[in-house]
């Protein structure tokens, strides 16, 4: 949180971005990184190999598998999942420092992480999923990137499909069928989400000296 006297101090949140592949979610996540100083992207721990341009602890946190598996037993992480043959996980003990601080943290994860997010920490966590305006927009998007064979876009398509089936496991649903219109209404949900009661620490002693005679 920034330092002004003036700012009633506050605990953090986990903010999540969950789409099917091609919804948005990467945009919409770079996009409030830039815009707002108070959000930070959790670095998440990860076996598979690191690539160029990469850098250990700011983009992942690169480690074997025989050291996930030991931090997976130790229970060092919020969430983990196997995706297509690697290891991904949350560290626990960096993001819960970090919601006492006052700081957010931004998740680019599926239903899955999001479920066990939710499970372990849910009063800070905060859940939004985007939507694609239709499945021919979502083809036609993917087809489009010219980067993936006409089996690969179908079976992203397939995982879409089963993705889009999770949407009422979250706390907010935007459909982006326009992509400024639809980080307005993110910004929005985050900024509401930051004024909940419940995270203004700092309320009880600030109300108190009001109601001084």
């Amino acid at each position: 949180m920034p330092d002004d006297p003036d700012t009633l101090q506050r605990r953090g949140l986990m903010f999540i971005l969950s789409s099917p592949s091609g919804a948005g979610k990467t945009t919409i996540a770079r996009r409030l990184l830039e815009h707002d100083g108070e959000i930070r992207m959790s670095v998440s721990v990860t076996t598979r190999p690191m690539r160029p341009g990469e850098v250990d602890g700011k983009d992942y946190i690169f480690v074997s598998q025989d050291t996930f598996d030991r931090m997976v037993e130790e229970e060092q992480f919020l969430e983990w999942a196997h995706v297509f043959g690697h290891s991904y996980g949350t560290p626990k003990a960096q993001v819960k420092a970090g919601l006492r601080e006052g700081h957010d943290f931004l998740f680019d994860i599926d239903w899955q992480g999001t479920q066990q997010l939710y499970q372990k920490l849910e009063t800070d966590v905060v859940r939004v999923f985007l939507l694609p305006p239709s499945i021919d927009e979502l083809r036609r998007r993917l087809t489009g990137r010219g980067t993936d064979s006409a089996d690969v876009i179908a079976g992203r398509m397939e995982r879409a499909r089963a993705e889009i089936s999770h949407w009422d496991g979250y706390d907010y649903v935007v459909v982006n069928d326009d992509i400024d219109a639809c980080f307005a209404k993110v910004e929005q949900i985050l900024a509401a989400e930051r004024m909940r009661r419940a995270r203004q620490t700092g309320l009880i002693g600030f109300v108190r000296g009001l109601m001084k005679p």
